[in-house]
C-alpha cells in the first residue's frame, strides 16, 4: 500500500526454480515462485519447503514478511529456512549474504536482517532455501473442549510432553460453525484443536496420538477423533486455510480487521480468554483462530463499512489486546508484519532498540525510497 505514491516492483515473471540440490536439501529460486508450486515440483524428489502461510504466497513475499503459518510449530518460520539471499540495495548495489552450509558463525547475520524487513532495506532477487523430507506417515486428529481455556491448556501440555506436533491449530466455536455452514463437515461447534503428527513408520504417529488423547482427556476434552484419512485431513486443512475468505463471504457489507499477536505459552490461555471476552462484549462479528503451537492468536473482526462508532470500538479492542500481549512479553505481530497498522506499537515493544532499527534503515536506504511509511511512524 503506497503511502506517498511511487512504483510497484512486479516479480511475477521472475518465477523460476533455478536449481534443486536434493542431496544438499536446498533449492535456488527466484522471488516470484509461489511456494505451493515449488512444493509440487519437489514432490517426486520426496522433499518440500515447509513454511505454510496458506495463501498463494510468493517466496519473495514470504521472505519480506517472514511468513510462518500452520507448520511453524515444527519447522519454524521462513527465516529458519533461508540459507542465502541475493539483494539489490537502494543505491543499485547487488550483494549476496549467507552460505550454502547448513550453519555458520561467520560475521553478522544479514539473512535475518533482510528476512522480515518488509521491503524497507532491499529487494530480494534470489534465495537459497532449505528443504526437508516429506513425511512418510502422518496421523491427524480433532479434539473438542468445553471452553477455549481448556483447549489452550491442552496445547501447553502437548508441547511439554515432547509429542512434536507438525500442525496444531485452535479454532473457536464461531469458526467451527462457519466451517460447518460452508463445507458441511458436521463438526461439534466447540473450541477445537486440529492436530497432525508425522513419522517414519505407521506406528510412530499412532503411538503419539495415544499420548495426545490422554493429555486432551485430562484437560476435559469432550470428543477426540483420531485416525483421520487423507481426504478428511485435506478437507480440514483447506477449511483452516480458507477461514479468512469464508469470513469475508459471510459478511459482504463489512470490512475486515485482524489483530495478530503472539505471546509465551504461559500467557496463551489468558490472551485467548481476553480476545473472546472483548469480541463477545463488542457485539461485532469476531472470529478467533490461532497457530496454537507457537502462541500466535488471530482475532478477525468484520466491521460495518462506514460505521465510525464500530471502527472506534475495533481500534480500542486492537490496542488493548496488543498492549496486553506486550505486557506478557509477547509481540504486536506474530506473522502479519508491522506495515502501517502496527507502527504505533513499535516503541512500546522495542524501546530504545527502535532507535537502532531506524539507523539501520537510514544506512541501507538514506533517501527513504524503499517501501516508505512502513514500520516506523513518520517524524520519529
Amino acid at each position: 500500500m503506497p503511502t506517498q505514491g511511487g512504483e510497484v516492483l512486479d516479480f511475477s515473471r521472475m518465477n523460476r526454480v533455478l536449481e534443486v540440490r536434493d542431496e544438499d536439501f536446498q533449492a535456488d529460486i527466484e522471488p516470484g515462485v509461489i511456494y505451493q508450486d515449488l512444493n509440487e515440483s519437489l514432490r517426486h524428489k520426496g522433499l518440500f519447503f515447509p513454511p505454510d502461510p496458506g495463501a498463494r504466497a510468493t517466496i519473495g513475499g514470504m521472505i519480506a514478511n517472514n511468513a510462518s503459518g500452520t507448520r511453524t510449530v515444527r519447522y519454524g518460520a521462513t527465516k529458519d529456512n533461508i540459507l542465502k539471499l541475493t539483494v539489490v540495495l537502494a543505491n543499485g548495489e547487488v550483494i549476496e549474504t549467507g552460505t550454502r552450509a547448513s550453519k555458520t558463525s561467520s560475521g553478522y547475520d544479514l539473512i535475518h536482517l533482510f528476512t522480515g524487513s518488509e521491503g524497507t532495506l532491499g529487494v530480494v532477487t534470489k534465495a537459497t532455501v532449505r528443504l526437508v523430507g516429506l513425511p512418510v506417515e502422518f496421523s491427524a486428529a480433532i479434539a473438542t473442549f468445553p471452553h477455549v481455556e481448556a483447549a489452550a491448556r491442552a496445547v501447553f501440555e502437548i508441547i511439554r510432553s515432547g509429542c512434536d506436533p507438525a500442525f496444531l491449530e485452535l479454532l473457536a466455536p464461531e469458526c467451527i460453525e462457519l466451517i460447518n455452514k460452508e463445507m458441511c463437515l458436521g463438526l461439534n461447534p466447540s473450541p477445537t484443536l486440529f492436530m497432525e503428527f508425522h513419522g517414519i513408520t505407521e506406528d510412530q504417529p499412532a503411538e503419539i496420538l495415544g499420548m495426545v488423547e490422554y493429555i486432551c482427556e485430562d484437560q476435559g476434552c469432550e470428543e477426540f477423533r483420531s485416525g483421520l484419512g487423507r481426504d478428511e485431513r485435506g478437507r480440514l486443512l483447506k477449511a483452516r486455510h480458507d477461514m479468512a475468505e469464508m469470513i469475508r463471504r459471510n459478511h459482504p457489507d463489512c470490512s475486515p480487521m485482524v489483530t495478530d499477536v503472539a505471546v509465551p505459552l504461559t500467557a496463551y490461555s489468558r490472551m485467548i480468554a481476553l480476545a473472546r471476552k472483548e469480541a463477545h462484549e463488542s457485539g461485532i462479528p469476531g472470529y478467533i483462530f490461532s497457530h496454537a503451537g507457537d502462541g500466535n492468536i488471530h482475532l478477525h473482526f468484520e466491521g460495518k463499512s462506514g460505521d465510525e462508532k464500530v471502527w472506534q470500538t475495533i481500534d480500542r479492542i486492537n490496542e488493548h489486546i496488543v498492549s496486553e500481549a506486550l505486557k506478557a512479553g509477547g509481540t504486536a505481530t506474530g506473522e502479519h508484519g508491522v506495515g502501517m497498522g502496527k507502527r504505533r506499537f513499535m516503541e512500546q515493544e522495542h524501546g530504545s532498540s527502535l532507535i537502532w532499527m531506524r539507523q539501520i534503515k537510514q544506512m541501507f536506504d538514506p533517501n527513504g525510497i524503499l517501501n516508505p511509511g512502513k514500520i516506523f511512524l513518520d517524524g520519529e
